[in-house]
């Protein structure tokens, strides 16, 4: 019984896709996804020899953590500040904060 519900499902998602398709609106397809039958050899890096067998709960190669990227974005902010002289204003508008948080970015870099 299971295997009919199963089946069933399974024919449904793809009516639903036909009838997407058909209606001229394309099912969307994440941007991440790999092609199907390609050959993805588990390498490791240097903390494993297989992804299978790391120790660590989260892969070093994911995305960057939040840390790294505001680290990344504070010193962008200081480098046009300084080379540039860009604008209070329009550092604050660019990277979405507010201008007392570009003086704080500046300040804590100043040294």
């Amino acid at each position: 019984m299971v295997a009919l519900r199963e089946h069933r499902e399974e024919w449904e998602r793809r009516e639903r896709r036909l009838q997407l398709v058909e209606g001229g609106a394309l099912p969307r397809v994440r941007r991440d996804m790999l092609p199907d039958y390609a050959d993805y050899r588990d390498t490791g890096c240097d903390l494993a020899p297989s992804c299978l067998r790391c120790p660590m709960r989260r892969c070093q190669y994911d995305e960057p953590s939040p840390d790294v990227a505001v680290h990344a974005r504070d010193r962008e902010i200081v480098m046009l500040r300084r080379r540039h002289r860009v604008p209070i204003d329009m550092l604050a508008g660019t990277y979405g904060l507010t201008r007392r948080s570009i003086f704080r970015i500046l300040r804590e870099r100043r040294g």
